[in-house]
């Protein structure tokens, strides 16, 4: 579009006029232009063109005196002392008048626009070969914020001009061979959002550690939003799945998890200019929610549709105002490190050693490295650094960009996933942990360590050098198969790392994973607090912290689990087993001492559907039933099927069925499907009855054949008699096939059979037999998936040759 020579506001321009006003301002003038229609609000203004940068640079003889400056540095000059040079020649240098009155004029509009003399307002740069996808320049240039009146406004565009030479600036061009002198530099100038009084952050349209497509993620903090991308605090993390956004019935929210937020940045006024500074957050916030449902799903509605307007993953950058209460993005531009990631290739890491665990915080990316702590305190002491070392520090900005792209790992106490310690780790492709509280305490200079991010959300540092191993998964070389192969998943933070593979489902989600690692608290002490000694309950109030409802703590973290299972494989089916501890996994729980009965033999004792309607557990199960509701009914993930553990009679399934009808799970509403496990010989020899009460039977190997065969699976000295290819055990499985499948023929109503075990990938006969009893399904860890699958084709294969 045609424009002023010096100056363009937003509604003008697009992302074609990138040359004319830079990644950033043409990414704004897009969503200002074509996605208002979408609700997107974007704060009105105005941005300099790469004219009139030139003609600063030209009429005012800054070209030769920075190039003259550039030849200093290369021929070997301090960095540092160059960058200086520069950005004072420019900061010294007035204005042309042309381009003066423009922006003069142009800010006397918005004033008008706006209803208030000298407006308030954020002072951005924008480089031309910024915020493009194969070269991220974000955060190289300066922004100024809280800017009014004209010579404020004057001097912090010659301060963004010079922003250009700042040293990390020059720096990352040096690196990636772009000529200083060929990149031109355009200022935005936006009415400023007052989230100093609110919260703000960043978002992406797309899960940045695993590259899945179909979640936003958001993180917010209290006051202004660069405390959020330097990483400064640990923010709140939200979590949307976008496919279900357009049903206003639902809120598609899998996760709200409350962070630290020890800290907020506002603006401080010591009389003669505006500037920033950090102060403590109060209780209430630290222990709050920024923001609330509603505005995380308007900020997920907008980040799916300027996904769609550009026909990529994006990073976004979002602002909440405390005076109107108004939301608005501030900044969008293509995501640069997934969008480069080979979809066709899964590179997966398993640590094979063992060790101490030494730190905690959360994982970026999912590879493990070894090296040796290199702790620093500053960019300065970059000379200690050795390459292939374990970076550790208290956070990151881009002075350490030197450093960290030489780090083998990299280790900080702050920081959340959007901080810039993890997006610049992310696009160097080095496993990070941020966020781990004291690491630069505990872990000293000189330790070898090992870095660990291939374990779900939460990454490790471990001591010593541990060994483990890297394997590279062609995705195009899994075959196809009639047998539909699923897998087995129990950590919620892991299951996105999975998305790529073309798996049938989930055959078995293990909940009490997810109570034992995300919950930590036995369902019963939440609801009979006053029942539990005085440790148990301070832990429990701790963890519990901003909840009113206790209950409502288990709800909530245990449904986040399961729902981020289901959306990683939606809309295939996920089987849910309702919650499977023996008594004494449950009194390990905090609180669970008190709830649970010493028994001789656990395995064989009070356990799976025995206690969901009996008294002692009842209302613990009434919590589990909850959860699930909330994935199904709330979240809209009815991809979710309910299964039943260890149910030893008939009798003992209706009593379950009627109890979880009481708590709002019916099966056959809502498209509810009830499965249950195949386990017990009473499953099998009464296969009709209970294909009479269950839409589908998943078969747990490994206690069938200890039951079958009166085998202790632990036991050594009976190893040899622990066979899953026994004839009464194979049998077994064919006669519920054979009943199951019956079934279906007779009464029209689908009966399932999978089989949940690593047998089929370490024994291809085993897969054999499966495929020859007619098993629908096979479910297996992650890591056995491409076995399984070649052993499942080979068998199909080989069954079909028969069968000719």
């Amino acid at each position: 579009m045609s424009v002023d020579r010096h100056v363009a506001w937003f509604a003008e321009v697009d992302r074609g006029d990138l040359a004319v006003v830079g990644g950033k301002n043409a990414s704004l003038g897009e969503l200002t232009r074509h996605l208002s229609g979408a609700g997107v609000r974007v704060p009105e203004g105005f941005a300099t063109t790469a004219q009139a940068y030139w003609e600063f640079v030209d009429t005012t003889g800054l070209r030769d005196q920075v190039a003259a400056q550039l030849d200093l540095l290369h021929a070997g000059a301090d960095l540092a002392t160059v960058g200086a040079a520069i950005r004072e020649l420019f900061v010294e240098t007035d204005l042309p008048a042309d381009l003066t009155d423009a922006v003069r004029d142009a800010y006397r509009r918005l004033s008008e626009h706006l209803g208030h003399a000298d407006p308030d307002v954020a002072v951005r740069s924008s480089a031309t070969a910024e915020d493009i996808p194969e070269a991220s320049f974000a955060g190289q240039q300066e922004s100024f914020l809280h800017v009014s009146g004209e010579r404020d406004l004057l001097a912090a565009c010659r301060r963004c001009f010079a922003s250009l030479f700042t040293d990390r600036a020059i720096h990352y061009r040096e690196d990636f061979g772009f000529d200083h002198l060929s990149v031109a530099l355009s200022i935005g100038v936006q009415a400023m959002v007052r989230s100093d009084l609110a919260g703000a952050g960043v978002m992406f349209s797309l899960d940045t550690e695993t590259g899945f497509p179909r979640v936003v993620l958001i993180n917010a903090s209290w006051g202004l939003g660069e405390a959020v991308v330097a990483g400064q605090v640990d923010p709140d993390e939200y979590v949307v799945f976008t496919p279900l956004l357009d049903r206003p019935d639902l809120r598609p929210i899998l996760s709200r998890t409350c962070g630290g937020k020890e800290s907020k940045i506002v603006y401080a006024d010591d009389g003669q200019a505006v500037h920033t500074r950090s102060v403590d957050t109060s209780e209430t916030e630290r222990s709050g929610l920024v923001l609330d449902d509603d505005e995380i799903l308007t900020l997920a509605r907008w980040a799916a549709a300027v996904e769609s307007h550009y026909g990529g993953p994006m990073d976004m950058e979002w602002a909440k105002d405390g005076r109107t209460g108004e939301l608005f993005l501030v900044q969008a531009r293509p995501e640069t490190v997934q969008a480069r990631r080979e979809a066709a290739l899964l590179r997966s890491y398993t640590l094979t050693g063992t060790a101490e665990r030494l730190v905690t915080g959360l994982a970026v990316g999912d590879a493990i490295a070894a090296g040796r702590v290199c702790n620093l305190a500053s960019p300065a002491e970059i000379d200690r650094f050795v390459d292939g070392s374990v970076l550790v520090t208290g956070l990151t900005d881009p002075d350490w960009e030197p450093i960290m792209k030489r780090a083998a790992a990299i280790v900080t106490d702050h920081g959340g996933r959007t901080s810039h310690a993890a997006i610049v780790s992310r696009e160097l492709g080095v496993p990070a942990i941020v966020g781990a509280g004291d690491a630069t305490g505990t872990l000293p200079d000189g330790r070898d360590v090992t870095v660990s991010c291939a374990e779900g959300e939460q990454g490790y540092v471990y001591a010593g050098i541990c060994a483990y191993e890297a394997r590279d998964l062609d995705l195009a070389t899994i075959p196809a198969t009639r047998t539909k192969v699923m897998l087995n998943l129990a950590n919620p933070a892991a299951a996105l790392r999975w998305w790529r593979l073309p798996a049938d489902g989930v055959g078995l989600a293990r909940m009490e994973f997810i109570v034992n690692n995300h919950v930590k608290v036995h369902p019963m002490a939440l609801v009979h607090p006053d029942k539990v000694d005085e440790k148990s309950r301070d832990r429990i109030l701790q963890l519990t912290r901003g909840y009113r409802d206790r209950t409502e703590y288990f709800v909530d973290r245990l449904s986040a689990g399961v729902a981020h299972i289901a959306a990683s494989r939606w809309p295939d089916p996920v089987i849910v087993r309702m919650s499977d501890f023996k008594t004494n996994e449950y009194a390990r729980l905090i609180g669970g001492q008190r709830f649970e009965p010493a028994e001789e033999n656990p395995m064989l004792g009070w356990r799976g559907a025995s206690r969901y309607y009996s008294e002692g557990y009842q209302a613990g199960f009434a919590l589990e039933c909850r959860a699930i509701a909330r994935v199904r009914d709330q979240i809209g993930l009815t991809n979710v099927v309910a299964m039943i553990p260890f149910c030893r009679t008939t009798d003992e399934a209706d009593h379950v069925l009627k109890t979880m009808r009481e708590y709002g799970l019916r099966r056959g509403r809502n498209g509810l499907r009830v499965y249950v496990m195949a386990e017990i010989p009473s499953n099998i020899i009464l296969a009709e009855e209970f294909a009479e009460r269950f839409d589908g039977f998943s078969i747990g190997s490994n206690d069938l054949t200890q039951l079958t065969l009166g085998v202790d699976r632990d036991s050594a000295e009976l190893a040899g008699l622990f066979d899953e290819r026994n004839p009464a055990v194979v049998r077994s499985i064919q006669h519920l096939v054979t009943v199951a499948h019956r079934r279906t023929r007779m009464v029209g109503q689908e009966c399932k059979v999978g089989l949940c075990g690593q047998r089929p990938s370490d024994d291809p006969e085993f897969a054999r037999i499966l495929v020859r009893a007619g098993i629908d399904s096979i479910s297996v860890t992650p890591d056995s998936f491409l076995a399984v699958k070649q052993n499942v084709a080979a068998a199909e294969e080989s069954e079909g040759e028969r069968r000719r």
